[in-house]
């Protein structure tokens, strides 16, 4: 269930911008790429008692755990050619995003404009790119993305949040994974796994929906 914040002027012509990005068709020259952050704690079972099921079995799991610290999923989505990206990280800086974007803008390297998705985090502006990658380099990578926001408080009109609630389901599960480097081998498995089965989103909220539901007329 979302929750809608003030349709002002601002979340309307915002919430416009992205709904009319994601009505493009799918293209190679101008992608559409959701991107978004998931924060993970890292858990270690104490008890030798906590198991993973066998089949057709119960499977078992102490209340008690060990904090082993945090890491960060960077989530990235092509939601109409089903192309996933995720990147673990310790930490959710400046630097990790600008590394994040370098990754993916390698992997689109004939596109002519990448449009992106993403909300309002503080990390998401064209400084990140300038800081750590140098004003030559962040400006020409900053130049490939063409930046929509999401209207604030709105995550929903995120794509990217839908890709992490498959990852978080059939990724992480309910399981307790204890380092990042486990982290980061089970989530290179689902990403191979989720693009070998081109994992798409079917996006229904359009420009027309969403005049309809909020009640308010474009001029």
């Amino acid at each position: 269930m979302w929750c809608v914040a003030e349709l002002n002027d601002e979340y309307i012509e915002r919430m416009e911008d992205v709904l009319e990005t994601y009505e493009r068709p799918l293209s190679s020259k101008e992608p559409v790429i959701c991107l978004d952050e998931k924060p993970i704690q890292l858990l270690k079972n104490i008890n030798s008692t906590s198991k993973i099921p066998k089949p057709e079995k119960i499977g078992r799991k102490d209340y008690e755990y060990k904090r082993k610290g945090t890491a960060v999923a960077f989530c990235a989505i092509e939601p109409k050619k089903g192309r996933h990206f995720v990147t673990i990280t310790k930490r959710r800086r400046a630097i990790e995003f600008a590394a994040f974007l370098q990754e993916i803008g390698r992997r689109y390297p004939n596109a002519e404009k990448i449009h992106l998705i993403m909300d309002n985090l503080n990390t998401h502006r064209e400084k990140s790119l300038l800081n750590h990658l140098g004003p030559k380099r962040g400006a020409n990578l900053w130049s490939r993305f063409e930046i929509h926001y999401t209207p604030k408080h709105a995550s929903w009109l995120n794509q990217a949040e839908t890709q992490i609630s498959m990852y978080s389901k059939e990724c992480l599960g309910k399981d307790r994974i204890a380092s990042i480097t486990t982290l980061k081998k089970r989530s290179l498995a689902w990403t191979i796994r989720a693009n070998l089965n081109s994992r798409k989103i079917n996006w229904k909220f359009t420009r027309e929906k969403a005049r309809r539901t909020f009640k308010y007329i474009m001029p």
